[in-house]
């Protein structure tokens, strides 16, 4: 199941988690990677430390795979022994190379991402501030330190830190969308840092910055998705006049937008019904329940049944619940 339909299931919170900059979502996003000399023995030798530590994960991915749902197989008895016994040996080759080359931050970024995998979450922090320290105008160690703060805390930091890679990497979409997600999900910290009078105002801050992401990532669908989903947030002002129905209705009008242009992107007909269901979740949810039910008429995927009607139950609810006592 794609990012999008998990979104239908799950917590603002949950859908929209902080990405780490390791450095395989450097090579994807196109975080820059420092030049090096290839042939530099010292530089090898670090490669070769990320190729045990990628080979050691798949080979214990395979363990896992193994084991799972057989608690009397062989292996699955002496599974977190051997875990452990594999990653000690790619912890020691860390340890010994950043003896030898204690200035070395790519190593300690790796050897933090190695860290945190085993749940040793406070030295991995140790290293990530290390190299923090060690290289402060790279944007990665703030980046990382920063998703750190978001699952542990404190929350402040995590927005401090992520405004910080965003000024050392401000053409790079990935620190902006984390610090939009931070900004959205972490609303108290981020009125306090900004000076914003209200919820609504750090919402909208959020929306700019993720629109500044997509400005520098155009064709993104997953980008475009996040923005979109943030309009499940922004309440929609109450109708008590021309003045406030005519902000309620560009309110309507802009979240529906947000998905349409989502919708341009989409990479194929699974996407397209996906976003067809959230944009009848927002149409329900802005009480327009006739375009919402015409949107989900067009949903026919097989593997967004049970989303459709979770969306068609969510929409009649609140229709009766509009109309009061018959």
């Amino acid at each position: 199941m794609n990012e999008l339909l998990l979104g239908l299931l799950s917590a603002w919170l949950s859908t929209n988690q902080v990405l780490a900059a390791s450095n395989a979502v450097a090579r994807a996003t196109g975080i820059a990677v420092p030049v090096v000399n290839p042939a530099d023995p010292v530089e090898q030798e670090y490669q070769r430390l990320l190729a045990a530590d990628d080979d050691a994960q798949a080979e214990v991915d395979e363990w896992i795979k193994e084991a799972e749902g057989k608690p009397d197989h062989p292996g699955a008895l002496t599974l977190n022994a051997r875990i452990r016994q594999r990653f000690d040996e790619v912890e020691a080759g860390y340890t010994d190379f950043l003896r030898r080359h204690p200035n070395h931050t790519r190593a300690r970024l790796a050897y933090a991402s190695l860290l945190g995998d085993l749940g040793r979450f406070d030295e991995s922090v140790v290293q990530m501030e290390r190299a923090r320290e060690l290289d402060p105008e790279n944007p990665v160690p703030w980046n990382n330190l920063a998703d750190h703060f978001s699952h542990f805390g404190p929350a402040r930091k995590c927005i401090e830190y992520f405004a910080r890679a965003v000024e050392l990497a401000p053409q790079e979409p990935l620190y902006r969308a984390n610090l939009a997600t931070a900004v959205a999900v972490f609303r108290a910290d981020a009125r306090e840092i900004y000076d914003l009078p209200d919820d609504q105002a750090v919402l909208r801050k959020a929306l700019a910055l993720y629109r500044d992401a997509r400005t520098l990532r155009p064709s993104d669908f997953k980008l475009a998705t996040d923005l979109a989903q943030l309009y499940y947030m922004l309440p929609v002002p109450a109708a008590t006049n021309d003045t406030s129905r005519a902000r309620a209705d560009a309110l309507i009008e802009e979240g529906l937008q947000a998905w349409r242009d989502a919708e341009k992107l989409a990479r194929d007909d699974l996407d397209r019904q996906g976003v067809a269901i959230h944009m009848a979740r927002l149409a329900g949810m802005y009480g327009r329940y006739d375009e919402a039910r015409k949107l989900l008429e067009a949903v026919s995927h097989p593997g967004l049944a049970d989303m459709k009607a979770r969306v068609a139950r969510g929409i009649e609810h609140r229709e009766k619940a509009a109309a009061g006592p018959q």
